[in-house]
């Protein structure tokens, strides 16, 4: 590192840093430049060469990571919430957690009670499916080998929703990409949680075709993150919705298939399989 980056850190270190402690304020673009004295332009341009998000991001992780601490005491409102995290009312709270969570901070707060999601199980060609549904679209598909063990697993993730094992029509059409009917995609919702990161990530996965590869590195590149392939691969690895979300066809550079979740005798499989489908077409 130069002398020149090493002050460029140091800039944005001490940004960091003022954002942290005065994060209840929600010190605008201008106010925080001023603090490391820099032009606004030049500021955000730096910040997110060196944190990967830009300033107005990170402190809108910052707040709703606080949030989430007071709406963990059972006594604690919305509005409760709001106010000590410096926001000026609960639309405002409403809006960041649905930009940060993917969900709203009643949801939140309550850990999925009075979402309804349905769940059922399915024979794919690469071994029983569980997938998952709410009224927005599938939110959750894994590969299973203990159907009692995968629905536990869903549960922790909607402590407080509450689940009926049946079948619907977002989950029939979600099917049929086992069927080797990917024209249907413009039919599936979904309904995910996730940081913004990982659903550039996702999204960008959704973008691979049938029959073909990629790497943590290109997907990085693609999301305009070229230094963040380990980054991309924790985001992978947190994939919710296997297959319809092809995780699957991103392999390491090196050419080696590399880790699935579901295991990387499945993932071989389902990429041989994808090969030989695009191959007789």
């Amino acid at each position: 590192m130069n002398e020149q980056e090493k002050y460029n850190y140091e800039r944005i270190a001490n940004a960091i840093s003022y954002i942290g402690d005065n994060f209840k304020e929600q010190p605008n673009l201008d106010e925080i430049a001023e603090k490391v004295h820099l032009s606004p332009y030049h500021f955000q341009r730096l910040f997110r060469e060196w944190a990967g998000i830009s300033p107005k991001k990170f402190l809108q992780y910052i707040s709703v990571e606080h949030a989430k601490n007071i709406l963990s005491d059972k006594d604690a409102t919305l509005f409760d919430a709001a106010m000590d995290t410096g926001l000026s009312g609960t639309s405002r709270l409403h809006d960041l957690f649905i930009n940060i969570e993917g969900m709203t901070p009643g949801e939140y707060k309550n850990g999925g009670e009075n979402l309804s999601i349905n769940y059922s199980y399915s024979l794919s060609p690469f071994g029983t499916v569980i997938i998952a549904s709410t009224s927005k679209g599938i939110c959750h598909i894994a590969f299973v080998e203990d159907e009692e063990k995968a629905l536990y697993e869903l549960k922790k993730h909607f402590p407080k929703a509450s689940f009926y094992q049946r079948v619907d029509q977002s989950q029939v059409n979600a099917l049929l990409v086992f069927a080797n009917d990917w024209t249907q995609l413009s039919e599936i919702k979904l309904h995910l949680k996730g940081t913004d990161f990982q659903l550039k990530v996702w999204e960008s996965l959704l973008k691979i075709p049938q029959g073909q590869l990629s790497t943590y590195g290109d997907i990085a590149k693609h999301i305009k993150k070229p230094k963040a392939s380990r980054a991309v691969g924790t985001a992978i690895g947190s994939n919710p919705i296997a297959f319809l979300i092809p995780c699957h066809r991103v392999i390491q550079s090196t050419g080696n298939i590399g880790q699935y979740h579901w295991g990387s005798t499945r993932k071989t499989a389902i990429l041989g399989w994808e090969a030989a489908k695009v191959h007789t077409k």
